[in-house]
């Protein structure tokens, strides 16, 4: 036990290190698995060109902007006590760590995709093997990274800045440590937002112009060999929901742990550890929940065809979060003191624990929640398909319906989260809460990205043109892999939430303000103009998924038009040209919505001050939930109801199939709700993560303590003097002591 309490510290980063260990044996296992037939690979290949040549076009254009945001932070860090230019370091390191992570993710899945397919031709409870293991790899390696590097970078700052000074850990040298680390989730968090919006954007973009004229115009399937545009389309698959959520999530990972460890460094506690307790936790129950993962990750599997996947998932899902919560109960009794103190209020090691029992809670809530309204077959999405009878218009309406009454509940939940965490231990209890959220992160992401890997799947079986029974297993799949999706971005959005009130929390401590006043005029300013953020933001995003949709719509119409024999099998599509117009605009447009949210809070603090910036962040984070949620959940729902009419629905005693009018509309309703479920929706969690780790960054430099404001206080002494002159006469006279005080 002695021996685990010396060297605790560095355990963290060997347990990422275990992690990306077992990444790569199953990485190892899923290429090892058969490949199928020459025409399956050549199709696979395709997708993994484009999703290169993606990849490969987004690093250019981030590497010139972590090169010129690392060159202003190393300045920056010079100008405060609490900084140093070795900030640039930590942010290079983490923009690399989330590109990285984002690479992992679609290196296997672009790889596991037509090992699913060949899979899926033996039996479903292969290609389920296949397919989540393949997710496994993501989830695994993502934790593995974000574990190892943030435990690492911890242990020399740590070393660096507060052992060989001999200083408090309390103080600001260990203040000094965290805001350098902070650099790791800033440069984390910055790749994450472009990577999902611009994957997000090339993603759509394709999906649009295939559904629209493939399916609509030209009544194809939608993964169609003869469509030009469904190899952009699986590409896209890759790019926005399995690297763009890989980096998404390691960006939420990495700030959730960041911002409890800040505010646990205000705690003052007596403990085996060197005084560090509070801010070694939320590493440690992040780098346990990334073992016992791994461990639940052997309980999703079936026996038998008529096995429910969705269940087989969840078991997993259920195994970690359990297991986390048991584990965490002897992590927080071994480490914490009796009893502590933040911001005068007082809690014990027990309420802690309690902290992390409501963000489990929270989470699964929220995932549930989510899955009620996107799934098959639940009343919401029922609704919309019972809508679609009477048209594109109706359809539309209930879409936005279901997504707009989709964010009561979790309101509510994260509400009840956000009250009880803090109720039990203060900002400390809900940041723990949102760590132990977070904990289940290799789980959940595993979970996720096994969605677009089934998804490639069918579309390589549907190109092959493959029996139907294997179409049938992949369907399966990808029906379930829909609503994983969903829920994992409930998941997602309700971590942003609680992450960033953390954040939040830390910035006020940092800045040196106490309080956020909405009654001054110019902090209710900001209130407003931060709840309109988000929707300029997904303004942008929206538009510009249709015009570059607009561009492919053009394109496969001309190929259809100019290239004869692609209808009757007999002409070669050029898919290259439609990857090219997604991965062309997807770069093009994700800069400016990635600028306004590192951008914005840089000019309103420095130009109105940590109160406004504050209120500022009140307004985004608020605004920026509830707009994620229904556009997330809009989109799932609408995409559910139009996967429906493929086994077939009955609406008032008739029943629909594919191609039947009711189906029309609700392709209408999936094209409005993609740009909403995978590319704004999705954004505005790391929108609002990101926001609240640029003005943490940026807060020693405007906090009330180094204000550049000149105070001139004028104290005035004044004495009466009675003297008596030469004719004896008395004489009054008025001394003044005039003294300033001028402080800077």
């Amino acid at each position: 036990m002695e021996f685990l309490q010396n060297n605790l510290i560095y355990l963290i980063p060997a347990m990422g290190v275990f992690g990306i260990i077992v990444m790569a044996i199953k990485s190892a296992w899923v290429t090892k698995q058969d490949a199928g037939d020459e025409n399956m690979q050549r199709l696979s290949g395709y997708i993994a060109d484009g999703a290169m040549a993606f990849l490969k076009a987004e690093w250019k254009v981030l590497g010139y902007f972590s090169a010129i945001a690392a060159i202003l932070l190393a300045y920056s860090g010079t100008l405060v006590e609490t900084s140093s230019w070795v900030i640039s370091i930590s942010f290079i390191i983490g923009a690399f760590t989330s590109a990285l992570a984002g690479y992992i993710g679609m290196n296997i899945a672009t790889k596991a995709n037509v090992r699913t397919t060949q899979a899926a031709r033996t039996s479903l409870a292969s290609a389920l093997k296949v397919s989540f293991t393949g997710g496994s790899v993501m989830g695994i390696g993502v934790a593995g990274l974000a574990v190892l590097g943030l435990g690492s970078l911890f242990i020399v700052f740590y070393q660096i800045y507060v052992i060989n000074t001999g200083a408090s850990v309390n103080g600001k040298e260990m203040e000094k440590a965290l805001e350098v680390l902070a650099g790791f989730s800033l440069g984390a968090e910055s790749i994450a937002l472009f990577a999902r919006v611009g994957g997000g954007i090339y993603t759509k973009a394709a999906d649009v112009g295939a559904d629209l004229v493939g399916k609509v115009e030209a009544g194809i399937p939608e993964d169609d060999v003869r469509n030009p545009a469904t190899i952009a389309d699986n590409v896209g698959d890759n790019v926005g929901d399995v690297a763009g959520m890989g980096a998404d999530l390691f960006g939420s990972y990495v700030a959730t742990i960041l911002a409890t460890m800040i505010l646990g460094r205000e705690i003052t506690s007596v403990d085996n550890f060197g005084g560090i307790a509070p801010i070694l936790l939320p590493m440690l129950i992040a780098g346990l929940g990334l073992i016992l993962s791994i461990v639940a990750t052997a309980f999703v599997k079936i026996s038998k065809e008529t096995d429910s996947v969705q269940n087989a998932l969840n078991m997993g899902n259920w195994s970690s979060i359990v297991l986390t919560a048991i584990v965490s109960f002897f992590a927080v009794n071994w480490m914490l003191p009796d009893n502590m103190v933040i911001r005068g209020f007082e809690f014990s090691k027990m309420d802690v624990f309690y902290a992390i029992i409501v963000g489990l809670v929270v989470g699964t809530l929220m995932s549930l929640i989510t899955e009620y309204y996107t799934a098959m077959g639940k009343r919401p999405v029922l609704s919309i398909i019972r809508q679609s009878s009477t048209g594109h218009a109706t359809n539309i309406i209930a879409g936005l319906s279901v997504g707009m009454e989709s964010t009561v509940l979790p309101i509510l939940v994260l509400a009840g989260g956000i009250y009880g965490s803090f109720y039990f231990a203060g900002f400390y209890g809900v940041a723990i809460a949102a760590a132990g959220m977070m904990a289940t992160t290799a789980m959940q992401l595993s979970i996720d990205a096994f969605g677009p890997i089934a998804d490639n799947a069918g579309g390589i079986a549907e190109m092959s043109g493959l029996p139907p029974e294997v179409r049938e297993r992949t369907d399966n799949l990808d029906a379930v892999g829909n609503t994983t999706a969903a829920t994992g971005k409930g998941f997602a959005i309700a971590s942003a939430a609680l992450t960033s009130l953390a954040l939040f929390a830390a910035f006020v401590g940092v800045a040196g303000i106490d309080h956020i006043d909405i009654y001054k005029a110019d902090v209710l300013a900001g209130l407003f103009v931060g709840g309109m953020i988000p929707f300029i933001f997904s303004a942008l995003c929206i538009s510009a998924v249709g015009r570059a949709a607009m561009d492919m719509v053009n394109e496969v119409r001309r190929q259809f038009r100019e290239i004869p024999g692609i209808m009757e099998y007999k002409a070669k599509p050029e898919y290259e040209k439609c990857v090219a117009i997604s991965t062309k605009a997807s770069i093009r447009e994700m800069m400016l919505p990635g600028a306004i949210a590192l951008i914005v809070p840089i000019i309103i603090g420095f130009t109105f001050g940590p109160e406004v910036l504050g209120g500022l962040l009140a307004g985004v984070t608020v605004s920026g939930v509830l707009m994620g949620m229904f556009q997330s959940n809009a989109g799932g729902a609408w995409d559910n109801a139009k996967k429906s009419f493929e086994a077939g629905v009955e609406i008032n005693g008739e029943m629909y199939y594919k191609k039947s009018e009711p189906h029309k509309a609700s392709v209408t309703g999936d094209t409005v709700g993609d740009p909403f479920k995978d590319t704004s929706g999705p954004s505005m969690n790391i929108l609002i993560k990101l926001m609240s780790i640029v003005s943490l960054i940026i807060a020693p430099h405007i906090s009330a303590g180094t204000s550049h404001q000149v105070k001139v206080e004028v104290r005035k002494e004044m004495k009466i003097i009675n003297t008596v002159d030469q004719s004896g006469n008395t004489v009054t006279d008025t001394l003044i002591n005039k003294t300033e005080t001028i402080s800077r």
